[in-house]
């Protein structure tokens, strides 16, 4: 019998894949995981996952390569199993992958949420999405406030962003002046401002078994904001949902969207003001397919501008929240919507774009005539600075949630964008929640301290 351990490739995208390895894989002397692969965020290839996370069987950390690799290093390394670990593909796409690893003779493999989601001493209200852009931070700013109306105080625990630095396991902002202070990414100031802003704690990290323990000294309850499409890592007792009417159709075509969408306990078709009538009938039919039980709710998500009259009549430069509509598929989001409401014309931007823009416009011909705000890194920030500036028009219009303005030179007048969920019915979302929550916990309309024990 082979005693030696399985050799593993862990095929990932700076996020989930290094918290299944950190529960599953590391200490385990069953397992050696010999590399990460990556993709969708650009420049994480050719790092190393440190030794200090890693751990002892790692003294020299384990080195990342690009996803389109993957066959040769199966071969090289001698590879056993193949882990899949990231989120908003297509169910195609996963399988293509498990054709490669199969095809070089190594097994595939998913985990699930037994392997994978860790218990927290509070309750844990998870909030999820189908796809990247339908509306899950909007929809956990919603929460925080509701959750604080009820004599509850929440902390927002996000999904691991680690695009800047690896080797900080444990991350806590309260404060603009925290968040400037830690020289992130537009990627991950797009996350963490908003929440910020609105008064609240926001924890994230690469290790979430300590971003646990360090949220529980000062929450009731962890309002879990998921990154792209992927599932919680937090055991949750409510979990919603986020579906987008934009985007019909596309509830069961992407891993591991699918998942959530069979898991919500509370579903919200989101955007509802803005999607035609039969796109949200075509929604809510989709989502009751796959998960008769759950409570659907739509809510009204929307605009306001802080300064309309530099819209209104003129031509105007759209920015919108990179991710969106970049590989989650978006043809425009907020910003555009905001410039089209107030009387505004939208300029298009591919003629000015320059560099890294340049090939987001080849790579996503979807994207409409609006300006995605990439900068993972500092070449990507400085394309960014220069397209804006190349752009003719009135006025920048920031439909990203970061205040741009604060981290590339804008010469234009700048137009912020901020959005905000609104029910449409009852019960409300809040009231939804806040029952689940008595259900499961029996936590009432008062803190709830002493549960805590």
């Amino acid at each position: 019998m082979n005693t030696s351990p399985r050799r593993v490739i862990i095929v990932g995208a700076a996020g989930r894949d290094f918290h299944n390895f950190n529960v599953r894989y590391r200490g385990n002397a069953h397992y050696q995981v010999v590399a990460f692969t990556a993709a969708q965020i650009p420049g994480i290839d050719a790092r190393i996952y440190p030794a200090q996370l890693a751990g002892a069987a790692y003294p020299d950390g384990i080195p990342i390569y690009p996803e389109s690799e993957l066959a040769r290093l199966i071969r090289d390394f001698a590879v056993d199993r193949v882990v899949f670990a990231y989120s908003d593909v297509t169910h195609e796409h996963v399988m293509h992958l498990a054709c490669i690893a199969l095809a070089n003779g190594a097994s595939y493999e998913l985990l699930g949420p037994r392997d994978t989601m860790l218990d927290a001493r509070c309750p844990v209200v998870a909030v999820l999405a189908s796809r990247t852009g339908a509306g899950k931070s909007t929809l956990t700013r919603y929460l925080c406030k509701a959750l604080r109306q009820a004599g509850l105080r929440p902390v927002v625990v996000r999904h691991p962003m680690p695009y800047g630095r690896f080797d900080r396991g444990v991350e806590r902002y309260a404060s603009i002046t925290d968040l400037v202070e830690a020289a992130l990414t537009i990627e991950e100031m797009e996350e963490y401002e908003p929440h910020v802003e609105c008064g609240a704690i926001v924890y994230a990290g690469v290790d979430y078994a300590e971003v646990l323990e360090h949220a529980l000294q000062e929450c009731d309850v962890i309002l879990w904001d998921g990154g792209n499409n992927d599932m919680s890592f937090f055991r949750p007792q409510v979990t919603i949902t986020a579906l987008d009417p934009l985007r019909p159709g596309e509830e069961a075509a992407y891993f591991p969207g699918e998942v959530n969408v069979r898991t919500a306990d509370i579903m919200v078709i989101a955007k509802a003001n803005v999607a035609r009538s039969h796109a949200l009938l075509d929604t809510a039919r989709a989502a009751r397919q796959l998960n008769p039980e759950a409570a659907v709710v739509r809510m009204a998500f929307e605009e306001a501008v802080d300064r309309p009259s530099l819209i209104a009549g003129k031509r105007v430069l759209a920015i919108e929240d990179g991710p969106s509509v970049t590989h989650g598929g978006l043809v425009e989001a907020a910003a555009a919507r905001a410039v089209r409401m107030h009387g505004g014309t939208l300029i298009d931007p591919r003629e000015y774009a320059v560099g890294s823009l340049q090939q987001a416009y080849r790579q996503f011909p979807r994207l409409g005539a609006v300006l995605p705000a990439l900068g993972y890194n500092e070449e990507q920030r400085r394309d960014l600075q220069l397209t804006i500036g190349n752009t003719p028009g009135a006025a920048v219009v920031l439909g990203t949630p970061v205040d741009l303005a604060r981290i590339v030179k804008i010469r234009q007048p700048v137009v912020r964008v901020s959005v905000c969920a609104r029910d449409l019915g009852v019960p409300t979302l809040a009231d939804l929640v806040l029952a689940r929550l008595r259900t499961a916990c029996g936590i009432g309309n008062s803190a709830i301290r002493e549960l805590r024990g």
